[in-house]
């Protein structure tokens, strides 16, 4: 009987174990940090400088939790340019199962058939995680040669509808839900992806025209199949409300706007965004309020010219407070070995990535026309999270906060997390000045 005690218990050990591996959720317990090409090199980025941005993020950023290194759109392309896409004559690199390669000239070491496997080791070998982008559906060009479905009697062209074709950018057609091949198009699509040993995927064009809810169904079905961890971004928004139930079943993060660059009004959209989203968030499924576009960017994008970002100090203050007290991912967007010592300091703090990582219940306070604050729990502490914004465009001003509204009451002292320094010890309401478009970040200890 003892025997068999044991062995039952070993073995609802090992199945409490076979369940959260397969619940995708785990795999990204906190919202995920990393570096996404787009912002400083559009469709054009080469293997020699995402290795330049993993070399640094190796040395200078994994020790403070950022991990990822994502390719973003269209690195099968090998003649793509800045400013737009190459939709002229796109010289596609597209295997004899319709499925997209790494383009030679950008990514040598893929050449061989070798496809993304050797950069993924590369990156793992420092410690790093791979991720890419990739566009919902089947290639054009797969359903025009008729290129057969790997594992079945089909083709491509039997698979595709041309409706909801993705409106700015036309590699591909819609996978229609149910046909013959449809769910195996997208496992061999994974099959292939887990084999280069991806970490990370962002899938573009599931929300718009539609949302697209068999597909990203398909695609969940597709990855678990792998059996690898492999983390769901869905790409670009905003993901319909409506739909928030759903994505977060399915994907790990998912896109709150449309492409977010460096200017005021983008970032001030930001506080209603956050708002509206923030009931939807919960461990391993994260809104995401786009890629940082901080640091050097622009360098061969879609949008602007070479430029560190225009974003100024204070606004910079402002995006990674906003973003982590709402706990957003984070995914830089500038060319990280251009960093200079002030964005390095933005992404470094320790104190201010521990209210990223690891807080509780974090919800708007206000948001009115000129002001906003947020606040958070301490896991398994009294203390509470602060962050106070100033979105007046003229004056710096008191934000006031009332704080017996987040259970402060009697004395207590305040630190800013930005610079580790203790402000002072206060009763009664907080009011920190902020600079215009700026912000601050405090722990209210009682």
């Amino acid at each position: 009987m003892k025997s068999l005690f044991l062995w039952a218990l070993l073995l609802t050990g090992f199945t409490t174990f076979a369940q959260k591996k397969q619940d995708f959720h785990t795999w990204a317990a906190t919202p995920p940090m990393g570096w996404n090409s787009w912002d400083c090199y559009g469709p054009t980025v080469t293997e020699a400088e995402v290795k330049a941005n993993a070399d640094y993020m190796a040395t200078h950023l994994k020790q403070y939790g950022w991990k990822y290194i994502v390719v973003d759109i269209r690195w099968y392309v090998a003649n793509d340019k800045s400013h737009g896409y190459n939709e002229k004559d796109p010289d596609y690199n597209i295997d004899q199962y319709g499925r997209f390669q790494p383009a030679i000239n950008r990514f040598p070491s893929a050449a061989g058939g070798k496809g993304f496997k050797p950069l993924a080791d590369y990156l793992h070998s420092k410690g790093l995680k791979f991720g890419i982008h990739i566009m919902r559906g089947v290639p054009v060009v797969a359903v025009n040669r008729k290129l057969p479905v790997k594992g079945t009697n089909v083709t491509a062209a039997d698979i595709y509808s041309d409706q909801h074709q993705c409106k700015w950018l036309h590699d591909m057609y819609t996978v229609v839900p149910g046909k013959t091949g449809a769910q195996e198009y997208y496992n061999s699509l994974f099959e292939l992806y887990a084999s280069w040993g991806l970490d990370f995927i962002k899938i573009d064009d599931l929300s718009a025209p539609i949302y697209f809810t068999e597909e990203i169904e398909m695609i969940r079905k597709a990855i678990q199949r792998t059996g690898r961890e492999i983390v769901l971004s869905t790409s670009p928004g905003e993901t319909p409300v409506a739909q928030a139930a759903h994505v977060q079943q399915h994907a790990n993060m998912w896109r709150t706007v449309d492409d977010f660059w460096d200017n005021w009004p983008h970032l001030k959209d930001h506080f209603e965004v956050f708002d509206r989203w923030n009931k939807w968030r919960t461990a391993g499924a994260w809104p995401d309020g786009d890629m940082l576009p901080l640091g050097r960017i622009g360098i061969r994008a879609e949008r602007g010219e070479p430029r560190m970002s225009a974003f100024t100090k204070d606004e910079q203050y402002t995006l990674m407070t906003l973003w982590t007290i709402f706990r957003s991912p984070l995914m830089f967007g500038g060319n990280l070995p251009d960093n200079d010592a002030f964005t390095l300091s933005l992404i470094t703090n320790k104190n201010v990535l521990q209210v990223l990582n690891n807080s509780a219940n974090n919800r708007p306070l206000f948001n009115n026309k000129e002001q906003a604050a947020w606040t958070a729990d301490v896991p398994g502490k009294s203390a509470k999270y602060l962050a106070v914004f100033n979105k007046a465009d003229k004056d710096a001003a008191a934000v006031a906060v009332d704080l017996t509204t987040i259970g402060i009451t009697g004395q207590y002292t305040v630190t800013d997390l930005w610079t580790g320094k203790v402000v002072g010890t206060f009763t009664g309401s907080f009011a920190p000045e902020i600079h215009p478009h700026g912000a601050g970040l405090y722990k209210i200890t009682p």
